[in-house]
């Protein structure tokens, strides 16, 4: 399939994931999905496709660490898929999943793999089936797909395209079947040459002169949305490759804004001398031309509109134009939250999501700009959303100023929307371990909650608040307040000392009662909350708002609430920081303070510590002047802890003592394996040890499970060594370690390290020792210590680190003197 002229083709992997997307939705009767790519940061799923459902909604869920605990990280992880018949099944396994989506749907994750290298994973959202698991022919459907994916995406990367995503997700407009409509306007795309032909009708209906129309699929992409024009090409490449006729409807966005219904059929054709292609035919039909349903809608009593499932506007009632304070003209065809954004804005998010993933009616009360309450009922279909609208009373609390969305009764959909937050932040705070984890999941789950947009966290040390983390603020504007004392006459210091929450529903109210304080905006509304843990002060919390807006007492009593979950997490998280502190210390006392410096050769090492947890690792490397030369020692006890620090310290004591009394390497290796049996059965260990004469680079090495050594030959040409080994330290007394000897030139450079610094989840270790080779190779000639920074530099860049890393370089100086050969 290919296109004809001169404009722009939609991106080829954007093409390949949606069509692949759209796709699993209808093998399985879905009805939205998504799909996550690997990035270029380590560790960092994006979110490359959604289907069927707005972009808007989901942006909480736009980037996905791998090792957070919901199924698409596991599946990209283990590279297994997940399947959830129901909500309760997703409560039982992924429970922080459904804290943020507590809605009754179904959902099945399959990694996209080629077997070999894993680059993201597919979701499909579809309706729950309580009590019947997801059965195996949908399962094979899926995971067909993924594998399908994952082949086609190893070909794209073997032709040199880079298969990350870092860009935002590109949204697809799904097909649904349907009965042949009215014939308004048709076309003829050939897949094969790229030409299109259409009729006057479509010409019409597209604004185009019939004489004018140059024949090419991209002028007819060129007048739909881009959303449209992707799940034209996703269709097109399901007809090019399908042996069999496809029929589609697709609702698209005409050039002056109305929606339109194109009707889609594909087929393959047999050509002249027997050869096959495919044609993809369709009428577009104008939905402005079908006045019988606009006149009975216009006769209802309340004001409706629908969207469709990406969230945009396909039709208005009489009514609703009243309501919404616009005409039809300028409503149809855009975006909601572009459109009407107080009826769109963040605080309405919950609703709109339970709406399209429960499929129950979901009802909430919101004030127009005008001090109007209306009443507003969303309904879910297959296509998208009826939403009603009703004049309404003003209810009992009223504020000053404009309130969030109160969740009105009716559905289970409404209860869990309004429940939610709190129970996802709560969860969230549980796993979070420092400082920085708890301040960012604050960010996450509590600023949606509220529709804020700016936070601000102080903590209490000595007297004063410290700002421990910030976002929203203009640059700068914060740091006036940083180091406030305890009885400076701010709010943010009242509401620690007195342990009440100030709320200002405005700026205004705000100013008048701290006269002369800093402002950073005209408008808005703050909320200032004690953090207070058992009792004892931890800080303040500041929520910032870009409109004014109320604080019901449900309001003041929730975020009261949650300030007592952020301030115990800060308390544990202040604990953990200063008991890291000295567990690191207690680990860096057990390794080398220094190397020692030797004639004929250069040695440097780096440890950089895990960040996952507090215990401490195991990982260790030591450099020794023994009478027969230099010894090379890098190792990995199993685990983490106090245990795994004191036992490799005992077992770098013990190589030490073994390597200056004169021992073999073999001698050594064995010996050290007796030992650790013999303090610690159970506990493993790896290491690699090498013995070398710094002069003439004569070298016998040893190795118990550990990962092989990579060398860079002077000439730039650098490999992973085959050097044979024994088993990890610590399984068998018996066990025996053969020696390899080998030469290693003036200028050659070894490097030993652990597993944590090729490691990372979901990738084969292969992958991660390949990268770590090529980036040696491409270092060049550059000193020891700045090679040694360069390779550790991008695992340092990474804030969630689940390994130690310990890195020993050895380079043997261009010219060294010969002198007599030692026995290593």
């Amino acid at each position: 399939m290919r296109s004809n002229g001169d404009s722009p083709v939609p991106d080829e992997l954007a093409l390949v994931l949606a069509q692949a997307e759209a796709a699993a939705i209808e093998a399985v009767g879905g009805f939205a999905g998504g799909l996550y790519m690997r990035s270029s940061t380590p560790l960092l799923l994006r979110l490359a496709v959604v289907a069927g459902l707005p972009t808007q909604l989901f942006r909480p869920w736009m980037r996905m660490h791998v090792n957070r605990p919901f199924p698409l990280s596991d599946v990209y992880r283990s590279g297994q898929p997940v399947y959830l018949a129901d909500a309760e099944e997703g409560m039982r396994r992924y429970p922080q999943l459904m804290a943020g989506l507590p809605f009754p749907f179904g959902s099945l994750y399959v990694p996209i793999t080629d077997g070999r290298e894993k680059f993201g994973a597919l979701a499909v959202l579809r309706p729950a089936t309580p009590g019947v698991p997801v059965d195996q022919a949908d399962r094979a459907r899926m995971d067909a797909v993924g594998k399908g994916l994952g082949a086609t995406l190893a070909a794209m990367a073997e032709r040199g395209r880079l298969i990350e995503w870092d860009r935002e997700a590109v949204a697809v407009t799904l097909p649904v079947r349907s009965a042949p409509p009215v014939q308004i306007g048709y076309f003829d795309w050939n897949l094969e040459t790229g030409a299109v032909t259409a009729d006057d009708g479509l010409c019409a209906i597209l604004g185009t002169d019939p004489g004018e129309f140059p024949g090419t699929v991209d002028a007819l992409a060129e007048r739909l949305a881009p959303e449209d024009a992707y799940g034209l090409w996703a269709i097109a490449r399901q007809a090019a490759e399908s042996d069999r006729p496809v029929s589609r409807r697709m609702r698209l966005q005409g050039p002056d804004g109305r929606p339109h219904v194109l009707e889609i059929s594909g087929r393959r054709v047999e050509a002249t001398g027997g050869a096959t292609g495919a044609h993809l035919s369709g009428f577009l039909v104008d939905l402005g031309t079908t006045p019988v349903v606009s006149q009975a809608a216009d006769r209802l009593p309340e004001g409706v509109f629908t969207l469709d499932r990406l969230g945009r506007i396909t039709y208005v009632n009489r009514n609703a134009e009243k309501l919404l304070g616009q005409a039809r003209s300028d409503l149809t065809g855009r975006l909601l939250w572009d459109a009407v954004p107080w009826l769109g804005e963040p605080g309405h998010d919950d609703q709109y999501r339970a709406a399209l993933l429960s499929r129950e009616p979901v009802r909430f009360l919101t004030r127009s700009p005008d001090g109007s309450w209306l009443s507003v009922a969303l309904h879910s279909g297959r296509e998208g959303l009826t939403v009603t609208l009703e004049a309404e009373e003003e209810p009992s609390y009223t504020p000053d100023s404009v309130v969030m969305p109160a969740v009105g009764p009716g559905s289970t959909a409404d209860l869990a929307v309004a429940l939610y937050r709190p129970v996802a932040l709560a969860i969230a705070l549980t796993e979070a371990v420092t400082a920085r984890q708890v301040s960012a999941v604050v960010t996450e789950e509590l600023l949606p909650a509220f529709g804020g947009r700016q936070l601000a966290i102080y903590l209490l040390n000595d007297q004063h608040l410290f700002l421990a983390w910030e976002t929203g603020f203009p640059r700068g504007f914060l740091d006036r307040f940083d180091g406030v004392s305890m009885e400076a006459k701010l709010p943010g210091v009242e509401t620690l000392t007195t342990g009440r929450p100030i709320f200002f529903e405005s700026m205004e109210r705000l100013a008048a009662a701290y006269p002369g304080i800093p402002l950073d905006a005209d408008t808005g509304a703050r909320a200032f909350l004690p953090l207070i843990a058992s009792g004892r002060p931890v800080g303040s919390c500041i929520l910032g708002f870009d409109q004014p807006r109320g604080f019901d007492p449900e309001e003041r009593t929730v975020l009261t609430a949650l300030a007592g979950l952020i301030a115990q997490a800060l308390e544990r998280a202040q604990r953990y920081d200063s008991e890291a502190a000295l567990a690191r210390g207690l680990q860096n006392a057990l390794l080398p303070r220094r190397l020692p410096v030797v004639e004929h050769f250069d040695t440097v090492a780096r440890y950089l510590p895990g960040t996952q947890g507090m215990e401490v690792g195991g990982d260790w490397y030591d450099v020794i002047e023994s009478g027969q030369g230099l010894v090379l020692v890098i190792g990995d006890v199993q685990g983490h802890g106090v245990a795994a620090a004191a036992t490799m310290g005992q077992l770098r004591s013990a190589v030490r003592a073994f390597a200056l009394s004169g021992f073999e390497p073999q001698e050594v290796m064995e010996g050290t394996n007796r030992l650790l049996i013999d303090l610690d059965p159970g506990q493993f260990a790896s290491c690699c040890y090498i013995a070398l004469d710094p002069g003439t680079g004569e070298t016998h090495a040893v190795r118990a499970g550990h990962l092989q050594p990579l060398v860079r030959h002077p000439d730039g040409r650098t490999e992973v060594l085959d050097l044979p080994g024994g088993m990890v330290l610590g399984v068998d007394a018996q066990e025996t370690y053969p020696v390899a000897e080998f030469q290693l030139e003036p200028g050659a450079l070894i490097a030993l390290f652990t597993d944590g610094l090729v490691e990372q989840p979901g990738v084969d270790i292969g992958l991660g020792i390949e990268h770590l080779r090529n980036t040696l190779s491409d270092l060049g000639a550059r000193s020891l210590a700045e090679t040694a920074d360069r390779l550790i530099n991008e695992a340092r860049q990474e804030t969630d680190r689940p390994d130690d890393i310990a890195l020993l370089l050895g380079a043997r100086r261009s010219q060294a003197p010969r002198k007599s050969p030692g026995t290593g």
